[in-house]
């Protein structure tokens, strides 16, 4: 085994898929002085894995076109973390991003998928917004100790409250009450692959999710569960919004809720200007913070944002990352829509 196949062997060590960014990244540092043609080839197979592996060119920076790019990309500079962006234009497909091709942990963006969910039951009929479910209410247990944590029922409550609670408030409790009616995280998988979306995946309940929460640092670490692209969020954002795969009815019950969420006031609604219409729903967990959404401006625009943030040294840092990122992407649409007509392009 030659030393490109042994150093790609060590990083692949690990649970599941578990990859260190510092760990690669220390890998590929190694044999850069290369001066032979073996040595040389070594650091293009360690390379070319790399970027399979991670799904994104993570070497260097990109190379950026236009004024909106690159005020995107200096707004999204994550020396002190990974910050993934994803936003499409709704009009005209116009989409950019930053890493939105890398995993990011979903938190509490997955909530989204899980209302999604419920309400295609409810328009086959499966169950109704006025059928009553208990919240799932954790039992205490140590991190770890089960492969899903233990809840119990607690308070019934109308689907209606439910998804209410859990998408204005992120509610937990909640969240993991409609989860169980829907048949739990493989269910919810299912109705996002049937919807065509990739690089989406939800591993865990709410409660498992949180009770074992900070054994990982996503700044430094990509961990395929429970996480999604930035890219993957805004396809699926648009879909729902553009009604793809939900009734009429179900589609504006979900944006209507959307639109009231009371968390994250700091972050994608701090960074929009009054007057435009915000459909959003946040996440948090240990170093990550992230808020995705619909926005409809004053002029009647409309696109869809994703922003998965990471490290920074503070939640009140990643927030205001947020918002900045949000600003940024808003008057680029702003100032493109502006301007002369242009090809949709990515």
């Amino acid at each position: 085994m030659n030393r490109a196949d042994n150093l790609l062997a060590r990083c692949r060590k690990g649970t599941g898929r578990l990859v260190s960014i510092a760990v690669f990244a220390a890998a590929l540092l190694l044999p850069l002085g290369a001066a032979n043609a073996g040595e040389t080839a070594d650091v293009a197979k360690v390379q070319s894995s790399f970027d399979s592996l991670f799904g994104t060119e993570l070497r260097g920076p990109p190379v950026y076109s236009t004024l909106f790019e690159h005020q995107l990309a200096a707004a999204a500079e994550a020396s002190e973390g990974r910050i993934g962006v994803a936003a499409v234009d709704l009009k005209t497909g116009r989409t950019i991003d930053v890493l939105g091709d890398q995993r990011f942990p979903m938190a509490s963006t997955s909530k989204i998928a899980i209302a999604a969910t419920f309400l295609e039951g409810v328009d086959k009929g499966k169950w109704s917004l006025t059928s009553e479910f208990p919240m799932m209410i954790p039992v205490r247990s140590q991190p770890f100790s089960s492969p899903v944590a233990p809840v119990r029922a607690g308070q019934y409550m109308t689907a209606e409250k439910l998804m209410e609670l859990m998408l204005t408030r992120s509610n937990n409790y909640a969240t993991d009450g409609l989860l169980r009616v829907v048949g739990g995280p493989a269910a919810v998988n299912a109705w996002v692959r049937k919807a065509g979306i990739k690089d989406w995946h939800l591993d865990h309940d709410i409660a498992t999710l949180v009770r074992d929460d900070g054994a990982l640092d996503p700044a430094r670490v990509i961990d395929d569960r429970d996480s999604a692209t930035p890219l993957a969020m805004v396809h699926l954002l648009a879909g729902l919004y553009e009604g793809k795969w939900l009734s009429k009815k179900s589609r504006d019950t979900l944006m209507s809720i959307m639109g009231r969420c009371v968390t994250g006031r700091r972050r994608i609604p701090a960074g929009i200007p009054d007057g435009a219409t915000i459909h959003h729903k946040t996440g948090s967990l240990h170093n990550t913070s992230s808020d995705v959404g619909i926005v409809e401006t004053a002029d009647g625009d409309v696109f869809a944002v994703a922003i998965y943030v990471t490290g920074q040294g503070s939640r009140p840092n990643r927030e205001t990352r947020i918002a900045s990122i949000a600003r940024t992407v808003y008057n680029g649409y702003q100032t493109e829509s502006a301007g002369a007509p242009r090809t949709a392009a990515r």
